[in-house]
């Protein structure tokens, strides 16, 4: 996914908010393991409490994570921060930048909180919906753009 490298390099983030994949969601560490992608910033990867159904990021050296969050997802064990761009993965989008994840959440609050915060999502081009398919809900977020391996699509 080059075009998303490109992207990143625009945006220049001072801390790249990243996800460990899980499933089949797209995998870009290659990207901040590239040479040709902006080598300025920190990474951080999402940390999730369960029963406060709250996420927060903490800092990341992009080593294999060395703990497991609330839900089992891997994380790190840095200190917390709030990236300026996050990187959000997608099971499912639409041209208007809503996304469909597992359902938990997490982000969507996260990005409420953090109006600030540029959110690229991260999707495979065979999970767009359709609009008249996904009503968005009041509290689900629009991303500012999702890129697949097709490229920009929304």
């Amino acid at each position: 996914m080059q075009e998303l490298g490109q992207i990143i390099d625009r945006l220049e983030p001072e801390c790249l908010g990243v996800y460990w994949p899980m499933r089949s969601e797209f995998n870009a560490a290659p990207l901040w393991h590239d040479d040709k992608v902006g080598t300025s910033f920190s990474l951080a990867l999402p940390f999730v409490r369960r029963e406060a159904r709250q996420m927060h990021y903490r800092l990341w050296d992009g080593a294999p994570p060395p703990l497991k969050d609330e839900c089992g997802i891997a994380a790190s064990d840095g200190a917390p921060v709030t990236p300026d761009v996050v990187l959000v993965p997608c099971v499912g989008f639409t041209r208007s930048g809503y996304r469909l994840g597992y359902g938990g959440g997490y982000f969507d609050r996260w990005l409420a909180a953090n109006p600030h915060v540029t959110a690229v999502g991260v999707a495979w081009g065979v999970g767009e919906v359709s609009e008249a398919e996904f009503a968005a809900e009041p509290h689900d977020q629009p991303l500012a753009l999702i890129v697949t391996e097709r490229g920009v699509v929304a």
